[in-house]
Protein backbone atom coordinates (compact mmCIF):
# COMPACT_ATOMS: atom_id res chain seq x y z
CA UNK A 1 0.00 0.00 0.00
CA UNK A 2 1.19 3.12 -0.45
CA UNK A 3 1.98 5.97 1.74
CA UNK A 4 -0.89 8.54 2.78
CA UNK A 5 1.47 11.11 4.01
CA UNK A 6 1.96 13.23 1.07
CA UNK A 7 5.56 13.67 2.71
CA UNK A 8 6.33 9.73 2.56
CA UNK A 9 4.05 9.39 -0.61
CA UNK A 10 6.96 12.11 -2.56
CA UNK A 11 9.77 9.57 -0.88
CA UNK A 12 7.74 6.17 -1.66
CA UNK A 13 7.35 7.80 -5.42
CA UNK A 14 10.62 8.76 -6.34
CA UNK A 15 12.45 5.60 -5.02
CA UNK A 16 10.22 3.28 -7.31
CA UNK A 17 10.56 5.86 -10.25
CA UNK A 18 13.91 5.67 -9.66
CA UNK A 19 14.47 2.32 -8.89
CA UNK A 20 11.52 0.42 -10.48
CA UNK A 21 10.14 2.34 -13.57
CA UNK A 22 10.85 3.60 -16.12
CA UNK A 23 8.06 6.28 -16.34
CA UNK A 24 5.61 7.60 -13.94
CA UNK A 25 2.24 6.33 -15.79
CA UNK A 26 3.81 2.67 -15.78
CA UNK A 27 4.42 2.77 -12.16
CA UNK A 28 0.78 4.36 -11.97
CA UNK A 29 -0.74 1.41 -13.71
CA UNK A 30 1.31 -1.79 -12.37
CA UNK A 31 0.37 -0.67 -8.88
CA UNK A 32 -3.22 -0.12 -9.91
CA UNK A 33 -3.10 3.61 -8.46
CA UNK A 34 -4.91 6.85 -9.72
CA UNK A 35 -2.71 9.05 -11.23
CA UNK A 36 -4.64 12.63 -10.75
CA UNK A 37 -5.14 11.86 -6.83
CA UNK A 38 -1.50 11.01 -6.60
CA UNK A 39 -0.67 14.30 -8.91
CA UNK A 40 -3.01 16.14 -6.39
CA UNK A 41 -1.48 15.00 -3.24
CA UNK A 42 1.56 15.98 -4.17
CA UNK A 43 1.25 18.72 -5.60
CA UNK A 44 -0.20 20.14 -2.23
CA UNK A 45 3.22 20.20 -1.04
CA UNK A 46 4.71 22.25 -3.77
CA UNK A 47 5.79 18.82 -6.19
CA UNK A 48 5.02 18.05 -9.62
CA UNK A 49 6.27 14.94 -12.45
CA UNK A 50 9.45 16.06 -14.51
CA UNK A 51 8.88 13.48 -17.62
CA UNK A 52 12.46 14.03 -18.08
CA UNK A 53 14.32 13.52 -15.22
CA UNK A 54 11.28 10.57 -14.14
CA UNK A 55 11.29 12.08 -10.62
CA UNK A 56 8.38 14.45 -8.40
CA UNK A 57 10.32 17.75 -7.83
Amino acid sequence: MIPKDPVMLLSFMNLKLRDFYTSFEALCEDLDIDKAEIEEKLKSIGYVYDNQRNQFV
